[in-house]
């Protein structure tokens, strides 16, 4: 489905605005049960029958949603949300999520807390980074793997993660985020597969 396209920027409002919508317009397919949003720099680690299987038959979203205990996390958090969002309410997490319908419903349906967001959590503050984390974690966390199926690196620090290019991509490197040396939990058992998906690729390569 086509959704018309709204110009954003990085750390505003609109962004989240823009993840609302890309769901409210595919929330409108009765069919559609698993919701995924990607950047486009994503690609898959596994083929389409394994990412299927694995997010049908699973009893739980994934978003990632922490506490973060810095200037990056908690000190982005306003008083001026208070009362309906506490300090310890305060989660950040991956902008790339995949919830399931029902999940999806709530999210679009959010108006109360999506407004505090709007109004108080602005640069250096990012409303893409908390307001679904943070609304999940109030309302929803008990059905929430808090945890994103998408890989990335964040090892060489600074605002965003490594960037790989054509020379990076070697079946080893696959295989690494395939059987990562930690395992994860898959509706409540212990597994090796946790990451359906990575990033960050550069833009100008094809697959």
């Amino acid at each position: 489905k086509q959704v018309p396209k709204t110009q954003t920027h990085q750390g505003s409002p609109l962004l989240t605005d823009a993840e609302k919508r890309l769901l409210a317009n595919t929330l409108l397919d009765f069919s559609n049960e698993r919701f995924i949003l990607l950047s486009e720099s994503c690609v898959t680690v596994y083929n389409f029958s394994t990412v299927y299987f694995y997010l049908i038959n699973s009893a739980y979203s994934s978003v990632d949603s922490y506490d973060e205990p810095t200037r990056y996390g908690r000190g982005r958090y306003s008083r001026k949300m208070l009362p309906d969002i506490k300090l310890h309410h305060w989660r950040k997490g991956s902008q790339w999520f995949e919830v399931n319908r029902k999940i999806a419903i709530y999210i679009i349906s959010d108006l109360k807390y999506y407004s505090l967001f709007k109004q108080f959590c602005r640069p250096a503050c990012y409303p893409d980074e908390h307001c679904i984390p943070t609304f999940l974690n109030m309302f929803h966390g008990s059905v929430n793997a808090n945890k994103s199926v998408t890989w990335v690196d964040w090892s060489i620090g600074g605002p965003h993660p490594a960037t790989y290019g054509a020379d990076n991509i070697t079946e080893g490197f696959l295989q690494s985020i395939r059987k990562n040396e930690t395992d994860c939990l898959y509706n409540e058992e212990p597994t090796s597969l946790c990451f359906l998906f990575v990033r960050k690729f550069a833009h100008h390569m094809y697959f």
